[in-house]
């Protein structure tokens, strides 16, 4: 197993700051989330993608690929009953997978809560096949650029459709695209009805990539969550994959937060 963390704690930092404090701490890879970068993926400049590509080469540090997809432009909907904006959302996620694949990422993680809720009107199997024809048109570019698609079940508090891995890998297995995977996320997972390792295990066969946190939107060991058995069932299943710090509170700072997560973790590996 790898880790790597999440970019968008170091936000206002200059890129070569962060990629040079990441690597410097010990970790191995980074995650890009978009709108860190932009508006919209359509204004980050080339420049950006090529600074992106040479502070990794430098710094020999992996750009795992990216996150919080849909976050802007504002708008977006893969859920959505307008078939125009669903169309526009599977437009602007396979630019998103352009993008990725330029900066030389591998990964998309598909959380984005908000736009792919169950809206008033409508019934949970009917947003299921609204996603589903959004991730049909997008996945013929994931294939091209090999890019995997990551399905995140995320808590009940941030969104009514896919709360547990269960409901992700129902629609993996009815899609059975080779490029549509599982990612876990530990404080999403602490939302369900059954322990950690057992979620692990039921995923162990689509699981492509994994979140490490807390429930209290803190890093790994900032809270009560237990990893030991985390990472022992992740090595029993044989993850080599990321593990990739992202937290949602940032108040201890970024260089805090950083060198706490990676300290702890590397306890159990």
């Amino acid at each position: 197993m790898k880790v790597g963390i999440c970019n968008e704690m170091f936000q206002g930092w200059e890129l070569e700051k962060i990629f040079s404090f990441v690597k410097e701490v010990g970790y191995q890879g980074i995650e890009i989330a978009p709108f860190t970068l932009g508006d919209s993926v359509d204004v980050i400049p080339v420049e950006t993608v090529k600074k992106i590509r040479e502070l990794s080469s430098r710094y020999n540090l992996a750009v795992i690929g990216t996150h919080w997809l849909l976050t802007k432009p504002e708008g977006l909907s893969v859920s959505s009953s307008n078939k125009e904006l669903r169309h526009k959302t599977a437009e602007y996620l396979s630019k998103l997978i352009y993008f990725t694949a330029n900066i030389g990422g591998s990964i998309m993680v598909f959380g984005s809560p908000k736009q792919r809720n169950i809206q008033e009107g409508q019934t949970a199997e009917e947003v299921k096949e609204n996603v589903k024809e959004v991730l049909k048109k997008v996945l013929k570019d994931c294939e091209k650029k090999n890019i995997f698609l990551c399905l995140e079940p995320l808590a009940r508090t941030e969104t009514n459709f896919i709360n547990t891995a269960a409901e992700a890998i129902d629609i993996i297995e009815e899609m059975s695209h080779p490029y549509l995977k599982l990612h876990l996320d530990v404080k999403a997972m602490s939302d369900e009805q059954k322990p950690i390792p057992e979620i692990i295990k039921e995923g162990r066969k689509h699981l492509k990539h994994f979140h490490i946190n807390d429930k209290n939107l803190g890093g790994p060991g900032s809270g009560d969550i237990d990893y030991k058995p985390i990472i022992d069932t992740l090595k029993e299943i044989g993850y080599d994959g990321w593990l990739s710090v992202e937290v949602f509170d940032f108040s201890p700072g970024p260089e805090v937060i950083a060198k706490n997560s990676i300290n702890y973790i590397k306890k159990f590996l």
